[in-house]
């Protein structure tokens, strides 16, 4: 499994790898919105967007966390079963490794693309093998704003797997991004509900 650059501290690995372990939800106003097939999902109101972030935790059975983590770094095998994928490649900028993703959006609201880093990490926690991957975007000078597309400058996203102790995996995820434009906040966050609903 090749492990991609980026330029993410050791402390939020291991805030991603405590996660999975004890769910960050105390503190803050965090909703539970939907939990199913043993996966749950919360969300928490950023009030400087108005938009939602996510946490989602639960156990994925029958999928090895080596499968999970091969599927979740292959941006080949994302553009065959993705269908919102517009363009997406991998690359290198000033000696670090950039994604950058064209997603598609129904008429008449415009298509967005990111630009991020991500960097996966096999961590060894108390003998434990936890998968972590590290997501945020970024900026390239190379890569400027296409016209009639926007550009998505607020993403961050970690995710944290391993084994349940039987064939499945226990995962942790937390999102966030902000689409930008003229898109009314409920329809942002009714379609990211959904999205965190599909995982």
């Amino acid at each position: 499994m090749e492990l991609a650059g980026g330029g993410f501290s050791e402390e939020q690995f291991r805030e991603a790898c405590a996660e999975l372990q004890q769910p960050a939800l105390a503190g803050a106003d965090w909703q539970l919105l939907v939990e199913t097939l043993g996966i749950s999902i919360y969300r928490l109101l950023d009030q400087k967007t108005g938009l939602y972030e996510y946490k989602v935790f639960g156990v994925l059975e029958e999928c090895s966390p080596a499968l999970l983590a091969d599927v979740y770094m292959d941006l080949d095998y994302r553009k065959r079963w993705d269908e919102y994928v517009e363009e997406l490649y991998e690359q290198e900028y000033n000696g670090q490794t950039v994604i950058y993703w064209e997603v598609k959006y129904p008429f008449p609201m415009s298509n967005r693309d990111y630009i991020y880093i991500r960097q996966l990490r096999e961590l060894d926690v108390a003998g434990r093998k936890i998968y972590v991957v590290l997501a945020e975007s970024t900026s390239v000078p190379q890569l400027r704003e296409r016209r009639g597309v926007v550009r998505v400058k607020q993403y961050k996203q970690s995710l944290a797997i391993e084994s349940d102790g039987k064939k499945g995996s226990k995962v942790f995820m937390h999102y966030f991004d902000n689409p930008g434009g003229q898109i009314p906040t409920w329809i942002v966050n009714l379609v990211a509900q959904g999205a965190a609903g599909s995982l």
